[in-house]
């Protein structure tokens, strides 16, 4: 679909935004109604208090790393996979999880899809080489506007 001058959108395109949007309401549906979600946040909140609580920390340790290396799988588009492979997209991965808000699984896929966009247009219309310097940077200025992400809530902590 031709969008605008030079701005051409492809069904795979579309395609990988409907299925993000999909896969962030079945994690933030499995992480707010059910009991393995209230486990995993109850031992990212406090990891004690949620054993004191009867909450088996390692198996929902386990299970959040196999929810997350199967998202890692579903996201993956690198032909070779070798042992340095996940270094970058790691990063940025947590780059757009800190652009988002951290907590916030749509913030999470917002920060994506800007981190995404961002890279692009500073690819095409800067450098191709500074791309990755300027998506840290558009990161920097951030987190100097809004230190939680965009749509990371301030939290109070208790003394």
């Amino acid at each position: 679909w031709h969008v605008a001058d030079g701005l051409t959108v492809t069904g795979e395109a579309i395609l990988t935004i409907a299925a993000t949007i999909v896969i962030m309401i079945a994690l933030t549906t499995f992480i707010n109604h059910t009991r393995i979600g209230a486990a995993m946040q109850a031992v990212s909140e406090d990891r004690g208090a949620a054993q004191l609580m009867g909450v088996n920390v390692n198996s929902t340790i386990s299970v959040t790393f196999a929810i997350g290396s199967a998202l890692a799988a579903v996201a993956s588009s690198y032909p070779l996979i070798g042992p340095y492979t996940g270094a970058m997209p790691g990063i940025k991965a947590f780059v757009a999880a800190v652009f988002g808000g951290i907590g916030s699984i749509p913030g999470a896929m917002l920060g994506g899809i800007l981190l995404g966009v961002i890279e692009n247009l500073s690819k095409a219309y800067i450098s191709s080489t500074l791309s990755d310097a300027i998506v840290f940077g558009v990161l920097i200025v951030v987190l100097l506007v809004k230190p939680t992400g965009l749509l990371g809530k301030a939290m109070r902590e208790k003394v």
